[in-house]
């Protein structure tokens, strides 16, 4: 039965991931639908992602009243209204009240089901959890792609409704599999770990959170802004073939957390996050070519995706390691705000620099991030160990 369960869990993170797709490879034909400038992208995303906070800062209180299915299944319900509202959308206007309930149900998923597998499930079901988000987030730019080659773009996202109202009904059918007690675990747990406050004042934390921050920012520009980049520095590609780009993050990111999954225990958190950051800037490196064709540039952005791919959660499984289990449960929690803040404001930032810049800043973008991230993590690993050492001497 528990296996049987996590499959549903499974299918519940491919759910979370095929929203997240379909703005970035609709947007080049939903522009001129709606006639706005490219940028107005952003805001969208913008929306989304605030409404994402949100439902993520609630979330704590509502697993301690509810239980984790039924928290999915109206979550999956909002993302199901968000899907269809975009659909119908005349206006540009309309995206924003549709936002409210499409990044909702985001939040509360995420939040939720990460929950309910670290209390229920190993450390490797985690890690392929976060694996099969990429999956749903790889099949919707392909929907998307079919509809804007049989008709328009608003079928890419009546489409994709239809897939989470398949999943939305497997999980009600689920009901019978999902475990109760959690939430006396949860109140248990609350009570013994540190506040905010205290864990902001651990060593390497602050640092941690700005490169968690920095990490999320370009992650959340490359979800957003790929197909964009293909069509404004590749002149002539069809539609649905610039609208399937928007896979190739979701892909790379796929395929690196998958090989994370298998070789993190050998490899360990550290080692492997300064090797996906390396190849992370191979891959920028590769899109900052003006190679002829597309092949090239498509292949270095599945690159960067990769390298990103065991970035996020090796670390958050690094935080009880270098900041203290008692201090670890809000230190994920603060890293989850920091990732939404980057996610939110950064993808519109770029919206409004490549309006004047021009879409061909993109690399440059992405490496700043990279660089930020990549050396704020070192210094919180030397700060972090360094508190390690000091507590053991006064021992």
């Amino acid at each position: 039965m528990g296996s049987l369960l996590l499959a549903v869990i499974y299918l519940i993170f491919i759910s979370l991931g095929l929203p997240d797709s379909l703005l970035g490879s609709g947007w080049p034909k939903m522009q001129v639908s709606f006639n706005v400038p490219s940028s107005y992208a952003g805001y969208v995303s913008m929306t989304i992602s605030f409404m994402t906070i949100i439902s993520a800062l609630l979330s704590p209180g509502m697993i301690k009243r509810f239980h984790t299915k039924w928290i999915v299944t109206v979550s999956i319900f909002l993302t199901i209204l968000g899907l269809v509202g975009f659909s119908l959308s005349t206006r540009y206007a309309m995206l924003f009240i549709l936002a409210i309930p499409y990044g909702l149900g985001a939040g509360a998923i995420d939040a939720s089901v990460n929950h309910y597998v670290a209390d229920h499930y190993s450390g490797a079901a985690m890690n392929f959890l976060h694996c099969f988000y990429g999956v749903g987030a790889v099949i919707s730019p392909y929907i998307m792609a079919m509809a804007l080659r049989h008709g328009v773009w608003n079928d890419g996202y009546r489409h994709t409704a239809y897939v989470q109202i398949g999943i939305l009904l497997i999980c009600i059918f689920s009901f019978p599999l999902w475990k109760n007690g959690e939430n006396e675990k949860d109140a248990e747990n609350a009570a013994e770990s540190a506040g905010i406050r205290e864990a902001l004042k651990v060593p390497g934390v602050i640092l941690t959170l700005i490169a968690f921050y920095a990490y999320c920012s370009g992650e959340a520009t490359c979800f957003l802004w790929t197909p964009s980049y293909f069509a404004g520095t590749r002149q002539g590609l069809p539609d649905q073939l610039i609208a399937s780009f928007g896979s190739l993050i979701f892909g790379g990111l796929m395929l690196g957390r998958l090989i994370s999954g298998f070789v993190s225990d050998k490899l360990g958190d550290r080692l492997l996050i300064r090797i996906g950051i390396a190849l992370e800037l191979s891959g920028i490196l590769l899109i900052s070519i003006p190679f002829n064709g597309y092949m090239a540039t498509a292949a270095g952005f599945i690159i960067i995706g990769t390298g990103m791919g065991p970035v996020y959660p090796a670390i958050q499984h690094m935080a009880p390691i270098n900041f203290g289990r008692h201090n670890s449960a809000a230190v994920i929690g603060l890293q989850m705000a920091s990732a939404y803040v980057g996610s939110t404001f950064m993808p519109m930032v770029f919206g409004i620099l490549q309006q004047h810049a021009g879409i061909a800043i993109m690399p440059v973008y992405l490496l700043v991030f990279a660089f930020l991230n990549i050396g704020l993590l070192e210094i919180a690993y030397k700060t972090a160990d360094k508190a390690g050492r000091s507590q053991n001497d006064d021992q």
